[in-house]
Parts: C-alpha cells; sequence; structure tokens
C-alpha cells in the first residue's frame, strides 16, 4: 500500500508499457522475429496498460478506505501493537476459519493485482533482453568495461547453487565491478580470494 501511494506510480507503469510496446512494433517485419511471440506479448502488453488505466485514483487506495484495516496498519510498527487486548477484532479475525481469512486477503490484494501483474511482465522483459555470459573472478575480484554508446537496465548475476560467496556489484556507464565476499568462523564478511566462476547478463 505505500508503494502503490505514491502518485507517480502508475503513470511511470504505463508509459513503460507504451515504450515496451514501440519496441516490440518496432521488430515487426524482421524475418527472425516471431509474429506469433510478438502478437502475444503485445496483447499482454495492452491488456495490462488496460488494466492498469482501469484503476481509478492511487493504486490500493480502496484499501485505505478500510477502517479495520487502518487499525492493524496503525498498529503494526509499535512492539506488541498488535496484541489481542490491543486489536481484539484482529485477533477474533485469526481464529476464523482457513477460507474465510484466504478469501479476505485475495479481496483485499485484488486492487494490488493490476500493478503486480504489469511490474512482472515489464521486468520479464528486461530481465529476457539479455544474454548470459559464463566468466571467471580470479580471486574474488571481476571488472569488465561496458560497448560505448549501449545503456543497459539491469545487470543479473547468477551462481551455482552452493558456491558460499556474496556477490557485491558496483557499475557506471562505463564499468561493472563485482567483488566476492565470504563469511569468517565469527560470521564477519572479508574479501574472497577464491576463483568464483559465474553467468552475467546485462539487460537491456
Amino acid at each position: 500500500m505505500d508503494v502503490g501511494a505514491r502518485a507517480d506510480l502508475k503513470t511511470d507503469v504505463l508509459k513503460d508499457i507504451e515504450k515496451q510496446k514501440h519496441v516490440l512494433n518496432g521488430y515487426r517485419g524482421n524475418p527472425g522475429i516471431s509474429e506469433r511471440v510478438l502478437d502475444d506479448i503485445t496483447a499482454e502488453l495492452e491488456a495490462c496498460f488496460s488494466s492498469m488505466n482501469e484503476l481509478s485514483g492511487k493504486v490500493g487506495q480502496s484499501l485505505t478506505e478500510n477502517d479495520w484495516l487502518m487499525s492493524i496498519r496503525s498498529r503494526v510498527g509499535i512492539p506488541g501493537g498488535t496484541c489481542e487486548f490491543d486489536l481484539p477484532a484482529y485477533h477474533a479475525w485469526q481464529h476464523l476459519g482457513v477460507n474465510v481469512r484466504q478469501h479476505d486477503l485475495q479481496r483485499w490484494v485484488s486492487p494490488l493485482v493490476p500493478l503486480a501483474e504489469s511490474l512482472n511482465l515489464l521486468l520479464k522483459l528486461v530481465r529476457d533482453s539479455g544474454a548470459p555470459q559464463k566468466v571467471m573472478a580470479p580471486a574474488g575480484q571481476y571488472q569488465q568495461m561496458l560497448p560505448q554508446g549501449r545503456t543497459f537496465q539491469l545487470l543479473r548475476l547468477r551462481l551455482c547453487s552452493g558456491v558460499a560467496v556474496i556477490p557485491e556489484i558496483s557499475c557506471n556507464r562505463l564499468m561493472v565491478s563485482v567483488r566476492f565476499m565470504s563469511h569468517d568462523n565469527d560470521g564477519r564478511q572479508q574479501a574472497s580470494n577464491e576463483e568464483t566462476v559465474f553467468d552475467l547478463t546485462l539487460c537491456t
């Protein structure tokens, strides 16, 4: 609700959907692009645009008009604020049947679904726009210069499961730098000196 209440969020999502539609339409007529797949993705974007555009006011605004939810929200940040003696109605709701509570949760979440679906689709398009490359960080350090004239929106890093290092990533428009950290016996982080192989994806 806090995120959805931002006045610029709905406008920004609608603009991003329009931008993606414009980019995808530029691929029409390209023999290397499947028109059917392009039509399917464009239709998904159109559906998200319509559902977002039909929302009146801020995202999740109807939830702020629910006094019962707002009473919980005002107390949830206070230690012990949602105890049964402070919020007896909330305590009673927690003891209702599972089906009743699940129905209530789905009803409360429903105003946020158009935003969630739109963001999931936009993020999927960004994530899928890059091809992973397998790279190696000797002594736990990796740097790569970025090609000039290209803009990247997202960097994805994938490690094999079981690799006990934590990546610290910093980047700007010129370079990407990755440093791997590990935990010592006391749980403190320290720079790893191990050679680490990982997948790096630059998404446009």
